[in-house]
């Protein structure tokens, strides 16, 4: 009876981690949103179209959409130097804005589903653990 109870407790364990892991995207994307507002707004703008020359958009980014784990990485651990966006160079720095690894996952699902984005890429919490600086 134990050994059953013990196999059930991990399952239950092991399934809610899943779950937890793997959010649907809709409320990924929801809850990017207010994140995005909190920590990306100052800078990319409402419209995700950044500042010409300061900020990079993230609308219709080639740059975003062409390296989405660069992308995820500049936003764990910040970015430094030049990057070339839509034929424009950016040589600025974005500072680490010291989110969580899901809160990571969840504002590249609202940016990559923003502003006439489209990625068919779903963005996990396990994918955004296994980018290193």
């Amino acid at each position: 009876m134990k050994l059953i109870s013990l196999i059930f407790g991990l399952f239950l364990f092991f399934k809610i981690s899943w779950l937890h892991q793997n959010k649907p995207l809709e409320e990924s994307i929801a809850d990017g949103a207010g994140i995005y507002q909190d920590f990306c707004v100052q800078c990319h703008l409402d419209s995700g179209e950044g500042v010409s020359g300061v900020f990079p958009p993230l609308a219709a980014s080639d740059y975003l959409l062409n390296n989405i784990d660069l992308s995820i990485k500049g936003i764990k651990y910040g970015l430094n130097g030049p990057i070339k966006v839509n034929g424009e160079t950016y040589d600025g720095v974005m500072q680490n804005q010291g989110l969580e690894e899901e809160e990571i996952a969840d504002v590249m699902n609202y940016i990559l589903n923003s502003w006439n984005n489209s990625s068919e890429q779903v963005i996990t919490l396990q994918r955004v653990s296994q980018i290193q600086e």
